[in-house]
C-alpha cells in the first residue's frame, strides 16, 4: 500500500520533529507557516490512520494475514 508508505514517512518526519523541537529547532522555526502548517496537517492525519490500519497492514502485527503490498 502506497498510502501506508506515505503515512509512515509523515510520521518518522513527525517524530524527528519533535526531537528537534526539544533543542530548540523544530521544524517551525526553518519553513514558512504554511507550508509547516501543512506538513504538520499531513503529520497528524497519517497517525489517524495508521492508528486505525496499522494492525492489519503490518506484517509483524498480523502475519497470518498480511496484506499484499
Amino acid at each position: 500500500m502506497k498510502l501506508h508508505t506515505i503515512a509512515f514517512i509523515l510520521l518518522i518526519i513527525g517524530g524527528l520533529n519533535w526531537l528537534l523541537e526539544a533543542f530548540g529547532y523544530g521544524i517551525g522555526n526553518w519553513i514558512p507557516g504554511k507550508v509547516a502548517m501543512t506538513i504538520y496537517i499531513l503529520v497528524g492525519l497519517s497517525a489517524i490512520y495508521e492508528m486505525f490500519g496499522h494492525k492489519k497492514l503490518c506484517r509483524n502485527c498480523n502475519p497470518s494475514g498480511s496484506a499484499a503490498m
